[in-house]
């Protein structure tokens, strides 16, 4: 599940933020043992295994879904998606590793210890929002892991239920037409639900009033039965969105099995989808 830190109003990733900390904690330990051993820092390792990791992860991520990106070429370079093959990047790190001891390069050992350090961290901090959930207060209906009691009312005045819709896969945009990245996400998540009628999809407004909403609906194609009003954003804090947009994906028991803080593509979308389709 994706997790996000809350900095006043700006909700961000936390993995990429942990990769950062990680490579720095890592390289730190590297250059500082390389010193202690009468050694140059050697930090051009440091970086180079850093350019790797999110080379290999992004390229991984976009032969997994060459169809999805091949369909708009530009987005491959588009990393705000957060397409990421995490495990692309160890191999690549580890194979360039191995060509450091291959090479009996001196700063092998060092490096080995930082790169070691840094995954450790990364995995740990990557691990720690499921065993200690954050802001629980905030997030007890998502941390259920399943469709909230919650209702409201579609444009074209049908009231739909949250907790009904069990028995077929939900995906839940949170959104506001006020939101860069909601618009530029809208398209695909159209394409999406038209691809995939047995998934319903459900475009929740925040805090906007019905004329407003419905002007850019239409705008966009959308079916007023499946446009909600909430104009209080009641679900954003029931469910602890930290963002706009946020997108939840529930499979067909009801459970709540991807969460998206931030826009998603085509591949990004495709591979939330086979999680709920499954």
């Amino acid at each position: 599940m994706e997790s996000t830190l809350r900095l006043g109003p700006l909700a961000l990733p936390l993995a990429p933020l942990l990769l950062i900390f990680a490579w720095i904690v890592g390289s730190t330990l590297h250059e500082r043992l390389a010193r202690r051993a009468g050694r140059p820092a050697g930090a051009r390792h440091s970086w180079l295994m850093l350019l790797l990791v999110l080379a290999a992860a992004r390229l991984g991520y976009v032969l997994n879904f060459r169809s999805e990106y091949g369909a708009a070429p530009w987005s491959m370079l588009d990393i705000r998606d957060g397409g990421w093959a995490p495990w692309w990047g160890v191999s690549a790190v580890a194979a360039y590793l191995l060509f450091l001891w291959a090479a009996r390069s001196p700063w092998r050992k060092t490096a080995s210890l930082g790169a070691a350090a840094a995954l450790a961290l990364w995995l740990g901090g990557m691990a720690l929002p499921q065993v200690v959930p954050v802001g629980a207060g905030a997030t007890q209906a998502a941390q259920r892991n399943g469709l909230p009691e919650w209702q409201a009312t579609a444009l074209d005045g049908t009231v739909v239920s949250l907790p009904a819709l069990k028995g077929q896969a939900v995906v839940v945009n949170l959104w506001a037409t006020w939101c860069p990245p909601c618009r530029r996400e809208m398209p695909v998540l159209r394409e999406a639900s038209q691809q995939h009628p047995q998934v319903r999809f459900l475009w929740v407004n925040q805090g906007e009033d019905q004329e407003k909403t419905a002007r850019y609906a239409a705008q966009q194609g959308l079916p007023a039965g499946n446009v909600v009003l909430d104009t209080g954003s009641e679900l954003s804090r029931m469910l602890g969105a930290n963002g706009l947009p946020t997108t939840l994906f529930y499979n067909a028991e009801g459970t709540l099995v991807a969460r998206r803080t931030g826009e998603l593509s085509a591949a990004t979308l495709a591979e939330r989808l086979a999680l709920i389709r499954r």
